[in-house]
Order: C-alpha cells, then sequence, then structure tokens
C-alpha cells in the first residue's frame, strides 16, 4: 500500500514537472516569434522600401546594385530566426530557473 502511495505521489510530481516545462517552452516559443517578427519588420521592411520608394536610389542605383540590395533580405530573414532561437532560450531558461527557485526548499528553515 505504501509504495503505491510513493508511485502515485511520484507520477503526480512528475506530472507537475512535465506541464511546467511545457509552460516554459511554450512562452519560450512565443517571446521567439515576437522577437523574430521584430525583428524582420525592423530589417527586411526598409531594405526592400529603400530600393524601390526612394527616388534617389531609383534614379543612382541600376537594376543590378537594386537587384544585389534586394537580395540580402533573406539574410535578414535569417538574423530573424536567430533572434528567435536566442530569445527562445533566453525566455526558457529564465522560466526555468524562477519555477526552480518557486518550489525549491526554503534554506533559511533548515539552518
Amino acid at each position: 500500500m505504501a509504495k503505491n502511495v510513493a508511485q502515485s505521489a511520484t507520477l503526480a510530481s512528475l506530472d507537475q514537472q512535465l506541464a511546467m516545462a511545457k509552460r516554459c517552452s511554450h512562452e519560450g516559443v512565443l517571446a521567439g516569434a515576437k522577437a523574430a517578427v521584430v525583428a524582420t519588420i525592423a530589417t527586411a521592411i526598409p531594405t526592400l522600401a529603400s530600393v524601390r520608394m526612394l527616388p534617389w536610389a531609383r534614379a543612382n542605383l541600376n537594376h543590378t546594385a537594386q537587384a544585389l540590395i534586394i537580395s540580402t533580405v533573406p539574410i535578414v530573414i535569417a538574423a530573424a530566426g536567430a533572434a528567435y532561437f536566442i530569445v527562445a532560450d533566453k525566455t526558457v531558461l529564465a522560466t526555468a530557473r524562477k519555477n526552480s527557485f518557486k518550489h525549491a526548499p526554503n534554506m533559511e528553515t533548515r539552518i
């Protein structure tokens, strides 16, 4: 009987840890997606607009130069992907750290 109670307590603890891990990873995905969108908007749109909408660029840059500037957009999008992974990783680690300290036993009561 005691063995079953200990096993059920262990399973409940594992379920709680799994739910917490899922929540941490979900928060990381959301934060990373937000960072990627911001990075894309902040870099890709001005790059495209500078070539297509600025009269100076249209007048002074030939088609090859304009194409080269536009071809940097995939690099910009790759930077957005890097922003996604960096922010998602930091968010998951910060959330896990916060949760580990929240559920840790108080060290002052042991002294």
